[in-house]
């Protein structure tokens, strides 16, 4: 994925937090565990609360399956 941008509208009712859930689900179904990013400074905090670890510019997170097979979810 290239970019992600919410129009500024519609920011804050968790649109941007449920699509990045979802293909977070998605490609950890997929066995993909490692994310690397480059947040801008308004998306940083949401960036943080799904996991990614706060570094200039990059953050990145490694997630590993559940121990069950579950999502983690």
């Amino acid at each position: 994925m290239h970019a992600v941008a919410t129009d500024p509208a519609h920011r804050r009712n968790g649109y941007a937090k449920a699509a990045l859930t979802a293909l977070l689900n998605h490609l950890e179904g997929d066995g993909v565990t490692l994310y690397e990013l480059y947040a801008s400074e308004g998306s940083a905090p949401l960036c943080e609360q799904l996991g990614f670890a706060a570094a200039p510019a990059l953050m990145r997170m490694t997630r590993f399956p559940a121990p069950d097979g579950g999502s983690g979810s």
